[in-house]
């Protein structure tokens, strides 16, 4: 994989640079709640800038339906781009028509624009390669030259992702080259011990996961809603809380491997549980009760992990050489239910070893609980990515960019 270091060394003064990056940032109406994507692109966006090309961004925001939403606009996410680079930065208001072919023609050397959400146009994310094609034909004679650093996509099959670098010379951007050499951290020649904690809603989203990593790692640490389902799995009574009930016989196998294979298989102990889910917008009061893990009421729901449940979290991540944590340990967004998040990602502070947060709402966790970024090995911008190649799956983003 040829990364943007040879490109810059082989000049691109005057060269129209197409910029694959992820920008698809949370927004509030058109206010930017979390910037952590856009300031991640921000390296190679500089580098091409500083070294006189003519750089082109482009990204997909949200799941607009093939046609465009004012809604799923990429204008907050250019005006930001612009603050962040302290320049002007051109927006186009189309993809690949009058607007994007006029505002790519009017830049000069170290000028950078923005295109309009790629997922505005059906041929983005098409399952139809002739109309993905045909779509990156178009993106194509935008640019002279291709460099992916949109890593949160590089799983997917898209247009902007997959096809276009086949068209154009192409190159990885530093974000993409740092992710991957992370991710071979965590899948060659490990440091041990490794240790992976995994949260979330849905355990049925990170059963290949643990599946490979029942070859690779030490100890696996389960939180969040996922972590019912293997309670429920071990005969305990789970209440109202989520449960995947189809993927109790799964489970269970999950748990017998990894006693067989020496992998501690580490769940909750206790939890604490409401009546009711808490209200994210108000944020008011929740009053939860902490409970053991064997005795959650069957009308009350578990929402974070409990105290006890914290502290042993902590001493399993102690030791670790090399740490994984994607998926948060409760509904952090309530203050009430944030504790358990915050126990993991301070464990991971305290940790001596490589840590890595994940992407995704692990990484959102990190910033809205006020954790300084920079005291973390590293953040991934993409946790379905990341966990698709930890699954051991090829990421077409990245095929794309090797060829």
């Amino acid at each position: 994989m040829k990364t943007i270091d040879e490109l810059l060394s082989e000049g691109v003064a005057g060269k129209r640079v197409f910029v694959r990056a992820d920008l698809n940032v949370p927004l509030d109406g058109t206010t930017i709640t979390d910037d952590g994507r856009i300031r991640a692109v921000l390296p190679t966006v500089k580098a091409l800038a500083e070294a006189g090309a003519r750089v082109v961004v482009a990204s997909h925001l949200g799941r607009p339906k093939g046609a465009p939403d004012p809604a799923f606009s990429l204008a907050p996410a250019a005006a930001r781009l612009g603050e962040l680079l302290g320049a002007d930065v051109a927006f186009a208001t189309d993809t690949v028509g009058e607007s994007a072919g006029s505002t790519v023609a009017g830049l000069t050397d170290g000028q950078v624009a923005v295109i309009e959400n790629l997922r505005f146009n059906a041929g983005e994310t098409s399952k139809d390669d002739a109309e993905r094609a045909a779509f990156a034909d178009q993106l194509a004679a935008l640019a002279d030259v291709y460099v992916g650093d949109g890593f949160g996509a590089v799983h997917r099959k898209h247009a902007s992702v997959f096809d276009l670098p086949k068209r154009l010379p192409h190159y990885a951007g530093h974000l993409i080259a740092t992710e991957v050499g992370v991710l071979k951290k965590l899948t060659e020649d490990v440091k041990r011990p490794y240790v992976v904690a995994l949260g979330g809603a849905k355990v049925s989203d990170k059963l290949a996961v643990i599946d490979q990593l029942l070859g690779k790692a030490d100890r696996l640490l389960i939180g969040g809603g996922m972590a019912y389902t293997f309670l429920k799995a071990k005969g305990y009574e789970v209440g109202k809380s989520l449960l995947q009930e189809d993927q109790v016989p799964v489970v269970t196998e999950y748990m017998e491997r990894a006693e067989k294979q020496g992998v501690e298989l580490v769940l909750p102990v206790d939890a604490l549980v409401a009546s009711d889910f808490p209200d994210l917008k108000t944020k008011a009061p929740a009053n939860p009760t902490a409970v053991a893990a064997d005795a959650i009421p069957a009308d009350q729901e578990g929402l974070d992990i409990g105290p006890e449940t914290r502290k042993l979290y902590a001493s399993k991540l102690a030791d670790a050489a090399t740490v994984f944590w994607n998926g948060p340990m409760g509904v952090f967004e309530h203050p009430d239910y944030a504790e358990g998040t915050k126990a993991v990602a301070q464990a991971l502070l305290d940790s001596p070893g490589f840590t890595v947060v994940g992407g995704g709402d692990s990484a959102a966790a990190v910033r809205t609980l006020g954790f300084d970024e920079q005291a973390f090995g590293h953040i991934s911008t993409g946790g379905g990515a990341s966990l698709e190649y930890l699954e051991g799956k090829t990421l077409p983003g990245l095929a794309a960019l090797e060829d």
